[in-house]
This record gives structure tokens, sequence and C-alpha cells, in this order.
């Protein structure tokens, strides 16, 4: 069975981190899928059974090529890269490639799962946690784990404008919706300097700014 996005319903929520990863990763690649159905994280739209039908798991994004569907972002990024020539994503070099996913993956793995709302929401509903509290915990992992990816980057002998080089990869498309989440939050940030030329190098491209979620 040969899958295409060309061919595939993407569903969406814009404000998902990995939905905004994903998005990123086909405006490089130059591709966009047949049909875009939103999914309202915030209303519960992930919750219903029709979703769960379709996608088996409460998340977003989800691919749909029509007899199977897929989700978790990057699975489906990894997969794009193999299917799509174009700008890659991942480098062939295997030392550089496990140099990208091991930044990429320090945040989708370290940072995001922390602060997915599904996780917030049980801190101030089941647990019992002030908004405060919320916010700190919050706060604070996200900035534990930007500081390791800082470190990281600043260990890089290559640096250039983006995570590693002159392009944009993989690690590149994890940083921007953590850090754009974190500011959108009031975590401080500012100190991280080499994360926020990142993110300002990346926000000026085509690929990046097209793919970020509308303001409230």
């Amino acid at each position: 069975m040969s899958l295409k996005i060309e061919a595939a319903t993407l569903y969406d929520f814009p404000f998902s981190s990995s939905s905004f990863r994903l998005r990123i990763a086909m405006n490089i690649k130059g591709v966009a899928p047949a049909r875009v159905e939103p999914v309202n994280l915030r209303t519960g739209d992930h919750l219903t059974p029709d979703y769960l039908r379709i996608a088996g798991a409460p998340v977003v994004p989800a691919v749909d090529f029509g007899a199977v569907a897929y989700t978790q972002s990057i699975a489906l990024i990894e997969w794009l890269d193999t299917v799509y020539p174009g700008p890659r994503l991942i480098p062939e070099d295997p030392q550089t490639a496990l140099i990208v996913r091991s930044m990429a993956l320090a945040i989708a793995c370290d940072i995001h799962p922390l602060n997915v709302p599904r996780v917030l929401k049980r801190l101030t509903g089941e647990m019992g946690l002030s908004d405060e509290a919320r916010q700190d915990w919050y706060s604070h992992w996200a900035r534990e784990g930007l500081s390791v990816l800082e470190r990281q980057l600043e260990a890089q002998a290559e640096r250039g404008e983006f995570c590693l080089g002159s392009a944009p990869t993989l690690a590149d498309i994890c940083l921007v919706p953590q850090v754009l989440n974190a500011r959108r939050f009031n975590v401080k940030t500012e100190d991280f300097k080499r994360i926020g030329d990142i993110y300002d190098r990346c926000m000026s491209e085509e690929a990046f700014s097209k793919a970020a979620p509308k303001p409230d």
C-alpha cells in the first residue's frame, strides 16, 4: 500500500504543538493533505466516539489515509522525510542525524509531555492545584528542558543559524512550538539566547510562520 499525503485527511488543532510540528514539516516539503478537519481540544472533539474510531487515540495530529490512520507527529515527520524529496529534515549522515534526533527527542519526550492540556488540567482538577501552582509547574519543567537544550546547542561546533547548520531540521521543527508555548504562558526564556536566536530565525521562514497558530 502506497500512502500519499495528498490523498489523506489531516485532523488538526492549531494550538497543538504536535500539529504545529507536522504543519511545519509539510510546508518545508511543499506538500499538503487533501483535506484538513479541525479537532478542537478545548471543547473535547478529540474525545468523541467518532474521532476515536478514526484516530484510535484522543490526540492530534492524525492523518487518515482512508483505510488506515496514523498519529504521532515525529513518526509522521520521519515518514514524510522518507517518502518526499526536497530538503532533508533528518540528515543522511548517521552522526549528524543522531545529533538532530537527540535534540528533537529531548524536546518531544522531555519537555512537551509535561505541558500538554490533559496533564495541566489534571493538576488543577483531580489534584487540586491552584492556577498559580500549575503555572509554577509548567514554568519549572519548560525551563528545565530548555536549559538542557541550550547547553546542547552551545556545545555544537557547527552552529549555523539553526539548531544544526544552515537549514532547519527536525530539531528546529520541535523547538519552535515549545518556545511559542513558553512565551504564550509567560515563561521566562530571555536567558536562553541561542534558543531565542534560532526561534527568531525559524519564524522568519515562511514554512514556520505560515504553520504557526494565530493568536486567540
